[in-house]
């Protein structure tokens, strides 16, 4: 049966309609589900019980369960839930002083393999639909201590763009007025460069945040750390996220995840200051998480220093991202990588 979750607004109404009930009773449902979270049709008590019993007998609601709910000294709180059919994914929620962030995957596994990401350790399952990431959307802002979201990236276990439409559905349910009401401004999509997805993305008349994966400068060491590169090389996907830039007007961040003995010499700064110069863009710098499976540690603070001060030198926009949450094993993929080898 189809989830609760996976239905917008307009075809929640239209399934009332088929069902000879009240359209207004839509914006009720959805008034239960989204502001108010519950998690039981019958406690949504201006319904009609009728309605409500058609409801609990057509529709599941909530089939991922909390499997560990992790909270760091930095008030980062990690999930880790189960689907319904056994398979495990990760959602965290990233406090700071006047946002609350959710963190969602959108895979189960992942294909691509970067080198720096947990993620695609045990491969590639399956997609996430929309309504299971939905579901995730919920739990961390329903479980967390904030009881809040005012930020969303999907930037979680697995490549979004290569589950475009799923994708994009929950997206459009969570910006809904209907829905979470979470503004397109407030949501990012984060991808590893997949330009097909890009190209589709720039026509879809959202203001969603468009974040690239680059951390790298050249095809050598790109397609070192992301295989993906071998298929959607540098000098393409430059090309296409200024054609992205130039239909939306919309700024674009590149993730640099600095690698130590890989990607964060004054070298690859230099590099990188050239093919991004001119660009409506910004640099989120990242320090690298300590993953023994896959052999790499950061660099030492000097060496990320003169990487940001070479850039800013250079005229392009750059920011260190604070680590969070690494006492609770927070980067992609860690926690599920953990629970599943037990």
């Amino acid at each position: 049966m189809k989830s609760i979750f996976d239905l917008s607004f307009k075809e929640l109404e239209k399934v009332l309609i088929d069902c000879k009930q009240e359209r207004f009773h839509a914006r009720q449902i959805f008034a239960w589900l989204y502001k108010k979270g519950i998690s039981d049709f019958a406690s949504m008590s201006d319904i009609p019980s009728n309605l409500r019993d058609k409801l609990r007998e057509n529709f599941p609601i909530f089939s991922t369960k909390i499997t560990e709910h992790l909270y760091s000294r930095d008030g980062t709180e990690k999930f880790l839930f189960e689907l319904n059919d056994g398979n495990f994914i990760e959602a965290v929620s990233i406090p700071a002083e006047k946002r609350v962030t959710g963190c969602i995957s959108t895979q189960v596994g992942c294909k691509f393999a970067c080198r720096f990401c947990a993620s695609g350790i045990l491969g590639f399952k399956r997609n996430l639909t929309s309504d299971e990431m939905i579901e995730e959307v919920l739990y961390s802002k329903n479980k967390s201590k904030n009881k809040k979201l005012t930020h969303l990236v999907f930037m979680g276990i697995g490549e979004p763009l290569d589950n475009y439409d799923n994708v994009l559905k929950a997206i459009r349910i969570i910006n809904s007025p209907e829905g979470l009401n979470i503004g397109a401004r407030r949501i990012t999509v984060s991808t590893c460069g997949i330009i097909p997805g890009i190209k589709r993305l720039s026509a879809e008349g959202l203001q969603v945040e468009l974040s690239i994966s680059l951390h790298a400068p050249d095809d050598e060491t790109r397609s070192q750390i992301m295989p993906v590169n071998k298929k959607y090389p540098v000098t393409e996907l430059i090309k296409a996220c200024k054609d992205y830039i130039k239909k939306t007007n919309r700024q674009i961040t590149f993730e640099y995840v600095l690698i130590k003995n890989l990607n964060s010499d004054l070298q690859n700064a230099q590099k990188l200051s050239k093919i991004l110069r001119g660009l409506n863009c910004k640099v989120n710098l990242i320090p690298c998480n300590p993953i023994k499976e896959l052999n790499i540690e950061p660099p030492n603070k000097l060496e990320i220093l003169l990487f940001k001060d070479y850039l800013l030198k250079e005229g392009i926009n750059a920011t260190l991202r604070k680590p969070r949450g690494q006492d609770i094993e927070a980067a992609c993929g860690q926690l599920r990588l953990r629970y599943e080898k037990i």
